[in-house]
Parts: structure tokens; sequence; C-alpha cells
């Protein structure tokens, strides 16, 4: 009976150590080569706007490309007539373009005002081509405007903006009318890309396609490229794709990367960091200046004396205490947390303490600042 209960204890220790070790898919971890996105942009004009649109005295484009626009419909405006209305605004046009779309198919469209419009609040944007890097028109883009921003502008100056007025979104309002070829029906080859280079990750792909199609199936090229064996015919192709995607393997473990982010203070630490045996002292120096204004007048009897305003400065210098706080050889990223939270230690005092460690030999990261 004993015995019965120790193998259950052994093996639910077993199935909990197992349960801990992740696995994740290849369809998370990689993209197949020539599956790619294309990037599309265009110019555009839209109209509809509540007095909001560009100043046409300023903006000397919009009016021009409003008359060529009514032109094309057949409405002749007389030579030295410019156009001057207040709803009508340029925009600069911008989509993606997914791989393997087809003609018909409907894409997102975002458009951003290039003049001095205020808002493109309850704007339409006309019939608008979109347009690949080698010229060539990919998607027709029109549809009236999504604006999460507001703007509102009162008569005595005073304005509240909230958000980016400036800024729009068709949701579905291009259509695709050219697609892009794609390789992957004319190769017997398939290149799975890994989202992050790792040498580990990448051999432990090879082998993971290898034991479950035969060995010989793929190998690993470089530390973000695996080449994979496929059939040659396209509906094969696909099937034979469908169960590589979903084949699960342990990725390797990311490298030890300390991230600082100098603009706001963030602090990211991977699991993996390591410090070696080092103390540390961080006190924090306190400069306050205070201006006050004095107004000093003349005496009652001067005749040639005039009021003054003079500054008084107050300059005050304060020093807090300085703690010290030791790490033993081989902490981790809990006993790095750990410890600068006893100090009471702000984001600015983080990275300059995991700087410090960085230049002294005692933190073994990479410390990468953005």
């Amino acid at each position: 009976m004993k015995n019965m209960k120790k193998s259950i204890i052994v093996g639910l220790f077993l199935l909990l150590q197992t349960s801990l070790v992740y696995a994740e898919r290849i369809k998370d971890l990689s993209s197949v080569q020539g599956m790619r996105d294309n990037q599309l942009i265009g110019y555009g004009l839209v109209v509809g706007l509540d007095g909001s649109g560009d100043s046409v005295g300023q903006v000397s484009y919009t009016a021009q490309s409003l008359k060529n626009m009514l032109t094309q419909l057949g409405i002749v405006i007389p030579p030295g007539v410019k156009p001057q209305p207040k709803n009508v605004a340029a925009v600069i046009l911008h989509a993606t373009l997914p791989p393997f779309i087809k003609k018909g198919q409907r894409i997102d469209v975002t458009a951003s005002s290039v003049g001095n419009a205020k808002s493109l609040r309850g704007g339409t944007l006309l019939m608008s081509p979109l347009k690949g890097a080698d010229g060539k028109v990919y998607a027709i883009a029109q549809g009236s405007l999504l604006v999460g921003g507001l703007g509102v502008e009162g008569s005595d100056g005073s304005s509240i903006t909230i958000n980016v007025p400036s800024v729009g979104r068709v949701p579905k309002g291009a259509i695709v009318e050219r697609t892009i070829k794609n390789s992957l029906g004319y190769t017997n080859k398939i290149v799975l890309n890994l989202y992050s280079a790792d040498f580990t990750t990448a051999s432990r792909m090879s082998d993971a396609i290898n034991n479950h199609f035969g060995a010989g199936t793929a190998r690993a090229l470089d530390p973000i490229s695996v080449e994979v064996n496929a059939p040659e015919t396209q509906a094969n192709k696909i099937a034979f794709l469908s169960m590589i995607e979903n084949i699960t393997l342990n990725p390797g473990e990311a490298a030890a990367r300390v991230i600082i982010n100098a603009r706001t203070g963030t602090v990211v630490i991977s699991s993996a960091v390591r410090v070696s045996a080092a103390a540390v002292s961080h006190g924090n120096l306190v400069v306050t200046i205070q201006e006050n204004k004095e107004v000093s007048q003349p005496n009652s009897f001067s005749q040639n004396g005039t009021t003054e305003v003079i500054a008084d400065s107050q300059i005050e210098v304060s020093s807090e205490d300085n703690r010290m706080f030791l790490f033993d050889p081989g902490v981790d990223l809990n006993d790095i947390v750990r410890a600068v939270n006893q100090v009471g230690a702000a984001p600015g005092d983080l990275v300059a303490i995991l700087e410090a460690l960085k230049q002294a030999g005692a933190l073994h990261a990479e410390l990468l600042v953005i």
C-alpha cells in the first residue's frame, strides 16, 4: 500500500513537472517564406467636413486636386476661378495588402491629413487609387471615415482636442483590384522563418518536424530559417502545411536582456538575467529652487524713486540617506527586483543602478536602451 502511494506521489510530481514545460506551435513561432504583407499608399480627398477642412489660401494643392477631379467629372471651372471650400481636406492613404488576398476582397484604409485640416470627423473619402512600391494600382479606396479623435474650438480662441482628429479609418474601405503572385506553389521546398532568430529554436523545430514526418524532411539553414521538403502539388502542399503549423516544440530560452526605455523610465528584465556579487549604494540629491517676487518702493519723500519688482531666489539642497544593498553571486530576477524595491528606488534610480552594474561587469545580460 505504501509503495502504491509512493508511486502515485512520484507520478503526480512528474506530471506537474511535465505541465510546467510549455510548448508552442510552429505557426506561433514562424511564418512561411513568401507569405508576406505588402504596403500600399495613395492620395485622396475627404469631403463633407463641417468647416474643418483645409484652408485653401494656405494649402493650394487641395484646391488644385478638387479642380482636377471636377474636370474629370465633366464640370468645367472657368479659368482664373479658384475653389475655396472649407469642407474638403487632402489626405495621404495607406493600407496593407495581406498575402493570398484575391480580387474583389476588401482591406482597411487609414487616412491622414497632410494640410491644415482641424478634423476629419464626418468626412467621406472619395475614390482614390492605392499603389504599391512598383507604382502599380492594387486597390481602390472609398467610404466614410471613422475618427476616434475630437477637436472643438471656441470663438475666443480656446480649444479642446481629444486624441488625434486629423486621422481617420475606413474599415474595409478599399477593394483589391490586383493580386501579387506567391511562390508557394512553384517549388517543392518550403522555408519557415522564425520571428526571433535563435539557434536552439531552429534546431528543435527541425527535429520536431523530422520526428513527425521522418528523418531528412527538414533541416535548419541558419538561426532563423528551417527548410522543409514539401509535396509538389498545391493541394498536398496545403494539407502538409496545415500539419506542420500545429506541431509543438519547446523554444529555446531567450537571451538575457535588460531593456530600458529612457523616455518613460520603463525597465524590462528577462528571467535569464544574472548578477555577480556586487554592493550598490544609491542616494538621491534633491535641489530645490524657489523664486519669490518682492516689490521695492521708494521712500515717501523721494522725488526720483520708482517702484521695482525684485526677484528673491532661495536655493535649498538636501540629500536623502544612502542605502546599500548586496547582491550575492548568481542571483536571479526575483532577487534583483526584491532588493531594488526594498530601498524604494524609482524607475530612474533603477536605470542608473543597472547601468552601473553593467559597467562594473556584474550584470550578465545585454543592456538595451531604446
